[in-house]
């Protein structure tokens, strides 16, 4: 008999083989990922108690639409946190930035 596996189980040895780490926020595969709107991922910390998500201190993961990220960018310029990777998002589909990224 063969050793089926779930959804869940593909998507972690996914998660693990291109070695992308579980933050706050969203999930690697989180369900967020493939909604309309959603345009961007990003991993960032959070360095301010002010910061509109998150505690100080934390390394989040977010999938954004093209507002949410404007928000972000905002909430870096004012020093609450650093972006530290991003993707474009197309269908649940990441693009990063740079070939040097945190996953």
């Amino acid at each position: 008999m063969h050793n089926k596996k779930t959804i869940g189980q593909l998507e972690e040895e996914d998660r693990i083989k291109v070695g992308a780490q579980e933050y706050e926020g969203h999930s690697f595969h989180d369900l967020e990922r493939y909604c309309d709107g959603v345009r961007h991922m990003i991993i960032f910390d959070v360095l301010s108690c002010h910061s509109p998500v998150g505690y100080k201190g934390d390394r989040m993961r977010l999938y954004l639409s093209n507002h949410g990220y404007k928000r972000a960018l905002e909430a870096q310029e004012n020093g609450h946190i650093t972006i530290i990777s991003h993707a474009e998002v197309n269908r649940g589909e990441l693009s990063y930035d740079s070939k040097s990224h945190i996953r």
